[in-house]
């Protein structure tokens, strides 16, 4: 039913054009990201979704590590901002970092699974997006960043 969703979600950004905010927060312990595999798409990616009305940034990135990857932020600092305009959508993401939380695995159905990898060990199945802003924050020691997804 999930891929079904994303589907027509693809279908109503082919004909809408719409303008997106999201949030997606790299989760960072002992040199390792913890990732997400969602139900409906191929792929490892750092949890993260949209930002609802009348939620901050801040409450929509905690609430999504909360449902995707079962954690709890003690920490949340912004890496950057970048923008995607692929798939006709001008999507635009503010990319967190967390190296302070616990993880209780539990999760809701829209993920299949979380799991940590090394930072230097990536699994080839995550999406490229998600792979650079993992590689510059690796490069760049956190250093906050701007530009295309």
């Amino acid at each position: 039913m999930m891929r079904l969703i994303y589907l027509a979600y693809r279908v109503y950004c082919f004909f809408a054009r719409p303008v997106t905010l999201g949030v997606r927060v790299m989760l960072i312990q002992n040199d390792q990201a913890l990732l997400v595999r969602h139900t409906y798409i191929e792929g490892w990616f750092m949890p993260g979704g949209g930002v609802k009305r009348g939620e901050t940034l801040e409450q929509a990135a905690r609430r999504e590590v909360r449902e995707e990857a079962g954690a709890e932020l003690q920490t949340l600092a912004i890496l950057g901002a970048y923008s995607n305009f692929a798939w006709w959508k001008s999507d635009h993401n503010i990319v967190f970092v967390s190296d302070q939380f616990t993880a209780s695995g539990k999760h809701d159905g829209e993920i299949a699974e979380a799991r940590f990898f090394p930072l230097d060990a990536l699994p080839e199945s995550v999406w490229p997006g998600h792979r650079r802003k993992l590689e510059e924050y690796r490069a760049q020691n956190g250093q906050p960043q701007f530009g295309e997804w």
